[in-house]
């Protein structure tokens, strides 16, 4: 994967995620399923530009739905959480 700008879907914005950027400096993001720690690492500094200390990631299985007797599956995706250098924020999730 080469093209940085694909690399970010979105922010996650939970419970636990706000807990862990309050005590220690990490944020969550939903990255495509092909990319890597480094480039997610090359994303986050370019576009937020902050330093990145170190980057997790985890592969989340799609979840099974049903609606009444049809049941479908939800997409496989990636979470990814980036832990920020000491000093460092992102201001897209202080205004949430």
């Amino acid at each position: 994967m080469k093209d940085l700008s694909k690399v970010i879907q979105r922010p996650l914005i939970t419970e636990r995620g706000s807990t862990l950027r309050i005590e220690k400096n990490q944020y969550f993001f939903e990255v495509t399923p092909a990319a890597n720690k480094h480039e997610i690492k090359q994303a986050v500094e370019l576009y937020f530009g902050v330093k990145v200390q170190s980057v997790r990631t985890m592969n989340m299985r799609g979840k099974i739905k049903r609606m009444g007797r049809f049941s479908g599956k939800r997409a496989d995706w990636k979470k990814a959480i980036v832990t920020l250098a000491e000093g460092e924020i992102i201001d897209v999730f202080d205004n949430v």
